[in-house]
């Protein structure tokens, strides 16, 4: 049975090694070269220290993918709308673990006052990406197009959303910077 919870330290080195083999085989982030562990463990200190969520999924013991948000932009204005990403590992895909990792991300993300989800998807032809983030009600705002260039090619960036909780239909709850 899958495990969703908050990330660990002990579980960075897992989380390191799903997100190097996206880096060097997927489009869905423009990253060239994989970050090093040390490298992760600032990014996910970074989102915590937003007091932001940033989750596992666990099965039999083993880290098979993660999730985060982190603010859109790092200008405080931007506190409010928070930037998703999520990655599994191979043998994690295409079982319903994604929408079940993302649902609860972008729940703690309304818990956390996040008003709004924000997917930056590599790769106007991730169908994978694009259908996991709309199975969970984001919806297309834009593409971006030749964005990025990896594997030798020109890359699009898929825009999409979700609106959290209230939206913009009120002032949010002031959330400390």
């Amino acid at each position: 049975m899958p495990l969703i919870r908050p990330c660990r330290p002990p579980d960075l080195a897992a989380i390191t090694d799903i997100y190097a083999q996206h880096v060097l085989h997927g489009t869905g982030t423009f990253e060239t070269a994989p970050p090093t562990l040390a490298e992760m463990t600032d990014r996910r200190d970074d989102v915590l220290a937003r007091k932001l969520p940033y989750l596992v999924v666990e099965t039999d013991g083993k880290i098979i993918g993660f999730a985060y948000c982190n603010w859109f932009k790092a200008r405080p204005a931007y506190r409010y709308s928070a930037e998703d990403s999520i990655y599994l590992s191979p043998e994690a895909q295409r079982r319903g673990l994604g929408r079940v990792l993302l649902t609860e991300l972008a729940a703690r993300a309304e818990a956390a006052g996040v008003r709004k989800l924000i997917a930056v998807i590599g790769d106007s032809a991730n169908a994978g990406s694009i259908g996991l983030h709309r199975s969970v009600g984001f919806e297309p705002v834009g593409v971006l197009k030749s964005f990025g260039w990896k594997f030798n090619r020109w890359l699009d960036v898929v825009l999409m959303e979700k609106v959290l909780g209230a939206g913009d239909s009120s002032p949010p709850e002031f959330i400390e910077v």
